[in-house]
């Protein structure tokens, strides 16, 4: 008998092997054919059985990651279904009509949409900010802002309250840099963790003050963000060595800066020697216009009186030009900030101010600039606030921009605005 007849014919089973049942020996004969051949079949079963379910598991992996790829495509298509099914569904044929799509910047050859076409993800909407930032001005004592303030994190800073100001240290550009990695090009920053309510333009009158600036820097960018603030910082440089004017150069930084951004909404002017001694000294704008710097330390930490707006002030835009913004002709040292008091009670508005310890500042000792002599014309023209409030100001302003420079902690705007003139202006 052949070994092809065994393997068809063979009667014998692995219960049934041995040599009762009338098969041969398990070393050789039909029983071990017959047993090597239904061994054979066995495993070609699985293995086909293996194969199957392998490529129904490959099938499926493709189908999920199908899907999981093109998912963020069928808002898209939907949108467009709704205005034409056959253009959404088949661009190609769309294309070969000529028919331009909405923002389309090539006809479409049937491939998927490029990467910068299709609908990006939602970004989480934030939460309004806090009036005031839950914490701030929780530590107690005073707390000095070193340079170990670089290794916190640019998403929240602790509150600190009262400030250790000092001025003898040095103080480069790279350090206050590194202290705020959070700030962008130009000296903006907004909060990652939630949405203010204002947009803060702080504006500095400028010229050869280059190590207070380093100073103001290190301890303003700080604090502001410690305030939840999305700001940016000006600073109005005036070109040349004429006589000194302080609030036209204010006038020039409320501009620029709204047409850098037209969405600040809140205006605020420093002086570049004046540093606050408290965080929670909020630098935003109110219902009134706004005197921060209430308490320098050259005054005894006290106002000097009671009409005094100098040093930091905060108006809002309406505000500002309900006044007219600020006088132009004030030339050299004294009295602008005066005038500017008696136009805010012209227009019937009044001046708030914060809590004596909080509104604490520290001054940068220094001598007194070249070519910003005290005015000697500025008593007349306090008392004549009310005839030059309509003709001088916002309105009237006239400078030259020379240069933009947006450095990574401040944006400098050097401008030419004239020179004062050589008879007593009228008024």
């Amino acid at each position: 008998m052949s070994q092809r007849d065994l393997e068809v014919t063979c009667p014998c089973s692995w219960e049934s092997m041995g040599p009762a049942a009338g098969c041969p020996g398990p070393l050789g004969g039909p029983v071990a054919a017959c047993g090597m051949s239904r061994l054979l079949g066995g495993t070609l079963e699985r293995v086909c059985k293996a194969v199957l379910l392998l490529c129904l598991l490959h099938f499926l992996v493709a189908v999920i990651l199908y899907f999981d790829v093109y998912a963020q495509h069928l808002a898209f298509f939907s949108r467009f279904s709704a205005r034409g099914p056959a253009r959404a569904l088949h661009p190609a044929a769309s294309s070969s009509t000529n028919c331009s799509r909405p923002n389309a910047t090539a006809p479409s050859s049937g491939l998927p949409e490029a990467p910068s076409a299709r609908p990006g993800p939602t970004a989480p909407v934030l939460p309004p900010c806090p009036d005031s930032p839950p914490g701030l001005g929780g530590g107690r004592g005073l707390v000095s802002l070193g340079s170990d303030e670089g290794l916190i994190p640019a998403t929240v800073l602790p509150a600190v309250g009262r400030l250790l100001i000092e001025f003898t240290s040095p103080m480069p550009l790279e350090r206050v840099q590194r202290e705020n990695p959070g700030v962008l090009l130009g000296g903006r920053y907004t909060p990652p963790d939630c949405t203010p309510a204002q947009t803060v333009a702080v504006i500095i009158p400028f010229r050869h003050r280059e190590h207070h600036l380093r100073y103001w820097l290190h301890y303003l960018h700080p604090i502001l963000r410690r305030q939840r603030l999305r700001y940016g910082i000006y600073v109005i440089n005036q070109h040349g060595e004429d006589t000194f004017n302080r609030a036209k150069l204010l006038n020039v930084g409320f501009l620029e800066a709204l047409k850098e951004d037209a969405t600040y909404n809140c205006f605020i002017f420093s002086d570049v020697d004046l540093v606050p001694m408290d965080d929670r000294n909020l630098y935003r704008c109110g219902d009134q216009p706004r005197h921060f710097a209430i308490a320098m330390d050259k005054f005894g930490f006290r106002l000097p009186y009671a009409g005094y707006f100098g040093g930091v002030s905060g108006l809002n835009k309406s505000q500002f030009l309900r006044i007219n913004g600020f006088p132009n002709e004030y030339w050299g040292w004294g009295g602008e900030d005066d005038d500017i008091f008696n136009r805010i009670s012209l227009a019937g508005m009044k001046i708030s101010r914060p809590d004596v310890r909080i509104g604490r500042y520290r001054m940068i000792k220094h001598d007194r600039d070249k070519h910003n002599e005290p005015n000697p014309q500025r008593f007349t023209k306090i008392q004549n606030t009310k005839l030059t409030m309509k003709r001088d100001g916002i309105g009237s302003v006239r400078y030259q921009v020379l240069e933009v420079s947006r450095q990574p902690l401040f944006t400098n705007i050097t401008v030419d605005i004239g020179r004062p003139p050589s008879w007593p202006p009228r008024g």
